[in-house]
């Protein structure tokens, strides 16, 4: 009984190893790519002008950090670019349920090959750049586009209209647009979700006379719920991080104040105005708070819910 014992144990010890090196290349490239680029954060705290090294600029400690909000002009600025990052991750926030929902809508089409025609049609903006999706919004909403000479063609119009260059709506319009790209690509995990579900609840629930939408609400949605709130939790932890490509594109002369979030400003700081230590300060900050809000939501998770993510 003894050797039977020893033999499993070096048995789960194997397995464990086993393990351990499959997932030991991950651990470096995990390493390599998110952890090793954090020795850039020293350049926020010298003057570095390039071609130089660092070690011929001057040290200058936390004066780029304090200097974010050394004039009313810079203050002004940056609660400019905060506000519009709050709104994005806001709206995004406030629409992280629609995902499940449209997965829902999925999983009750009934005829299966309409239902992967539209999974498929859904899915596929995932995979475009927003360099042609730009090249697409221009194609129509330009002064030139489709949507004005239609407009103007039917007498609605009497001349063309700047959609793309207006910022009225810059918020609304880019928040569609990131809904256009990415709802049916956020439904995948809500659907393999679905799947796992056990059917014998739902023959269950049809025995006691529950329709469709009993099922969905008392069925469905509570087993997605526990997948929504992760998902939630990973983006309030994320609320500061919007993306740079979108805001990229459709940025222009006209909607600057109104599409700037933060990681445009960061790329337009050091890419462009050349000023890359007071970007890395920038986004050292905006790290640190990322990091502090994923701690204090999951901790804020395993209070209510009793369950914690990291």
């Amino acid at each position: 009984m003894k050797v039977k014992t020893g033999t499993a144990g070096k048995i789960r010890s194997s397995k464990r190893y086993q393990l351990f090196f499959m997932v030991f290349p991950l651990l470096i490239l995990l390493f390599l790519f998110s952890y090793l680029p954090l020795y850039g954060w020293v350049y926020s705290f010298f003057d570095y002008r390039p071609p130089k090294s660092l070690s011929d600029c001057a040290f200058v400690g936390i004066d780029w950090f304090s200097s974010m909000v050394s004039t009313p002009e810079k203050r002004m600025q940056l609660w400019e670019v905060l506000r519009n990052t709050f709104v994005m991750s806001g709206l995004g926030l406030l629409t992280s349920w629609m995902p499940m929902a449209f997965a829902i809508l999925l999983s009750e089409i009934r005829n299966r090959h309409f239902k992967k025609a539209v999974q498929t049609l859904t899915t596929i903006p995932n995979f475009i750049s927003w360099v042609l999706v730009y090249s697409m919004a221009f194609s129509l909403f330009s002064t030139s586009g489709m949507m004005n000479t239609f407009l103007q063609q039917l007498g609605i119009l009497a001349k063309p209209v700047q959609f793309l260059q207006d910022n009225t709506h810059t918020w609304l319009s880019m928040w569609l647009w990131g809904q256009w790209k990415g709802l049916g690509w956020g439904a995948i995990m809500y659907l393999a979700a679905i799947s796992g579900i056990d059917q014998e609840l739902y023959e269950a629930a049809r025995v006691d006379g529950a329709g469709r939408f009993r099922l969905i609400w008392h069925i469905t949605v509570p087993s997605l719920l526990p997948t929504f709130f992760v998902l939630l939790i990973m983006n309030v932890a994320n609320f500061l991080n919007n993306g740079m490509d979108q805001y990229f594109v459709f940025q222009n002369a006209f909607n600057t104040g109104k599409i700037q979030v933060l990681d445009l400003y960061v790329y337009n700081l050091g890419i462009k105005a050349g000023n890359y230590s007071l970007a890395t300060a920038i986004s050292m900050l905006k790290s640190i708070v990322s990091v502090t809000l994923l701690f204090t939501v999951n901790g804020i998770s395993k209070v209510l819910r009793g369950e914690s993510i990291v």
